[in-house]
């Protein structure tokens, strides 16, 4: 099975015209449509990206009640 790749746009009408195949009259063929992506993404996968970071008190212990020793 050969495959041939062809871009069009669905009209307004909901119909997709696809012109200039490289096939003979009578032919028979498989059709798969593929929808693509928008190119730009709708939501910001990464919303926290450019965000400043400040540490309040990065030398001090994570969790010290939880240490049996402690108590």
């Amino acid at each position: 099975m050969q495959a041939y790749r062809v871009e069009t746009t669905v009209q307004q009408d909901g119909s997709l015209v696809v012109r200039n195949l490289p096939l003979q009259a009578g032919e028979e063929v498989e059709v798969i449509i593929l929808i693509r992506p928008p190119l730009a993404p709708t939501h910001n996968p990464y919303p926290l990206r450019g965000t400043p970071i400040t540490y309040r008190d990065p030398t001090a212990s994570v969790a010290e009640s939880d240490w049996e020793a402690t108590q």
